[in-house]
Order: structure tokens, then sequence, then C-alpha cells
């Protein structure tokens, strides 16, 4: 069993900057582990993920290049570096892991049945 809290959501002015932090209860090197994102009348959509042990990473086009998903294991902590917000970016985040020993490549990270653990999210609202 695996458990996730985030923090570090906020307001921001579009093209700002922000840190979202996961602490997980297990190990993260042992888990794929991924951010997605939910804004309000809208399906959960994939941010990024980044596979257990090799740690290949694989971002969703409308972030990449702005959006840096990273770990420290000897913290068992992920997060996401978000750069150059703009205002579609507004939504609670969720941090997801898989269940041990999955491995997914390419768009097969961004189905979220696939992870078996989920935070409660953290709001990111990016002011225009």
């Amino acid at each position: 069993q695996v458990q996730l809290v985030e923090s570090g959501g906020g307001l921001v002015q579009a093209g700002g900057s922000l840190r979202l932090s996961c602490a997980a209860s297990g190990r993260t090197i042992s888990y794929t582990m991924g951010w997605f994102r939910q804004a309000p009348g809208k399906e959960r959509e994939f941010v990024a993920a980044i596979t257990r042990s090799i740690g290949s990473t694989y971002y969703a086009d409308s972030v990449k290049g702005r959006f840096t998903i990273s770990r420290d294991n000897a913290k068992n902590t992920l997060y996401l570096q978000m750069n150059s917000l703009k205002p579609e970016d507004t939504a609670v985040y969720y941090c997801a892991a898989g269940r041990a020993l999955w491995v997914c490549s390419g768009n097969g990270c961004n189905d979220p049945t696939e992870y078996h653990y989920w935070g409660q999210g953290t709001q990111v609202t990016v002011s225009s």
C-alpha cells in the first residue's frame, strides 16, 4: 500500500512557476509515478510520468517543454516543476503511483486506470 500526499499548489500569475511535491509512504524508485490534473467540468488528464527504476519520463504535449517531472528517491518524493504557466493549466493536480513492478512507455503511461494509488490533489490556479 502506498500513500501519497501532494503539496505546493497555489495561485500564480500567467508566466510564473510552481513546484508541486508528492510525499510517498513507499519507495518511489519502486513505482512508476505520474501527475494528472482535472479542471472543473473536464475529465482527468495525464500530465507527466516517470518510470520505476530507470526513470524514463513522458509528458503530455500540452506541457512538454514547460513542465519537468522528477523524483528524489532518498526522500521518497515526486516533483513537478511547472514553468511558463498558462491560465489553461488551472486544475487540481493529482499525484499517482502504479502497481508494484509496473513499467509503462509512451502513451501507455497516460491511462489513469493503470495507476492504483492516488493523492488527494492540490489546487493550482493561474491568473491571466
